[in-house]
């Protein structure tokens, strides 16, 4: 099992992989939603803002109005976001759940 400290450090580095990026996700993803990742096997959360292709003020806690839900175990976390777990494979096998908008998984399939 992953450590929180992991867990932030995996969205730290999804958010600047984003931000590197992020001319290119702009063009793909044109739109703002407020976003929150639930850690299962730790029972935490982060939530920050998915704005132009970035993800902006990260920070920890739930937001249970965000817009787009990821739920999944720390490792889970730490394999989707170093490559080592295909989202689409997760998903569908219910190892990560996605809670979202249709529109929004059309965009976010996308970025993943």
């Amino acid at each position: 099992m992953a450590t929180v400290d992991e867990c932030r450090a995996a969205l730290d580095k999804l958010a600047q992989r984003l931000a590197t990026n992020a001319a290119q996700a702009r063009e793909k993803l044109d739109f703002d939603r407020t976003l929150a990742c639930r850690v299962t096997d730790l029972e935490v959360a982060f939530h920050g803002r998915l704005h132009g292709g970035q993800i902006t003020d990260l920070t920890d806690g739930d937001d249970p109005r965000a817009k787009i839900k990821l739920t999944s175990s720390s490792d889970d976390l730490l394999a989707l976001v170093n490559g080592q777990l295909n989202v689409m494979s997760a998903w569908t096998s219910g190892r990560i759940k996605i809670e979202a908008g249709m529109m929004d998984l059309l965009k976010l399939r996308k970025l993943l």
